[in-house]
């Protein structure tokens, strides 16, 4: 089994080009988030000085829900809100106790 088969059964798709148009959007979201990380730095004047446990929780809770945001931004830019929307309820539920499934497709 290929990747791309593997792919589509992780997550539950048919099509290659739906693989592929995922793909480009964990691409542009992944470039966003550097660029907007960057620029949000500059604005709180955060500096490499900074001890590494205040940078990062800084960008916990700046760039990571900016990050979630982008991929439904951009998946909704390439039709795929749905596919993208079921991916972040399954990423958070790993982290609420004794919510282990979430079903395979929601809107």
């Amino acid at each position: 089994m290929n990747l791309v088969d593997r792919l589509k059964k992780r997550w539950h798709i048919e099509s290659n080009w739906q693989v592929l148009i995922i793909l480009i959007v964990f691409s542009c979201t992944g470039f966003t988030a550097m660029y907007a990380k960057e620029f949000i730095f500059d604005i709180l004047g955060i500096t490499p000085e900074l001890p590494f446990w205040l940078r990062a929780l800084i960008w916990v809770v700046t760039i990571l829900p900016l990050y979630n945001l982008l991929l439904i931004i951009y998946g909704t830019i390439f039709g795929q809100r749905k596919f993208f929307w079921w991916f972040l309820k399954k990423t958070f539920s790993r982290f609420v106790p004794g919510n282990s499934k979430v079903a395979k497709s929601d809107s």
